[in-house]
């Protein structure tokens, strides 16, 4: 079955939304306590919230492969965060369908810069990040880990044809 991507709805995706953030949390070597990430996951849709927020769910069927998310910085940016696959679906471009379904996303909510942080260790996603155009950029939060990049991509205007 192909994957779809499709916005998490807040109740009904929550438990989704809960387990598949909590392995993001635990995938990394780096320790992400300094997110406070029980605070936001207590909070939930919380900074995800739409209009300016989103969180994209990836979805075999019922399996569900992996997320992303959307938070406001200020009116004109926003940050994309928690952009997961499961090991099992990885290799297979998904991740870059996710990142481009995000940046479409924020398109739609008006943005005109989005940024990230990548931790040392996910080369893939790097790769992807500049295949994709994103920058190194200041940080528009807090990640102490060594070798972080901090990133972003200025996007086009909605009316300009590209």
């Amino acid at each position: 079955m192909s994957p779809t991507l499709r916005p998490a709805h807040f109740p009904s995706d929550l438990a989704a939304v809960l387990e598949i953030f909590r392995e993001y949390v635990r995938s990394p070597t780096a320790d992400l306590g300094f997110q406070d990430y029980e605070r936001e996951f207590a909070d939930l849709p919380g900074k995800y919230a739409a209009p300016r927020g989103c969180v994209l769910l990836a979805w075999a069927g019922d399996e569900l492969l992996g997320c992303g998310a959307l938070r406001p910085v200020d009116d004109a940016s926003c940050e994309m965060k928690r952009v997961y696959l499961r090991p099992a679906a990885r290799g297979r471009q998904l991740g870059r369908q996710l990142v481009e379904g995000l940046l479409a996303k924020a398109r739609e909510a008006g943005y005109r810069r989005v940024c990230l942080d990548v931790l040392p260790e996910f080369v893939a996603a790097r790769r992807l990040y500049a295949s994709l155009g994103f920058v190194p950029a200041p940080p528009v939060s807090f990640n102490p880990v060594p070798g972080t990049l901090f990133l972003a991509l200025e996007l086009p205007d909605r009316n300009t044809t590209p």
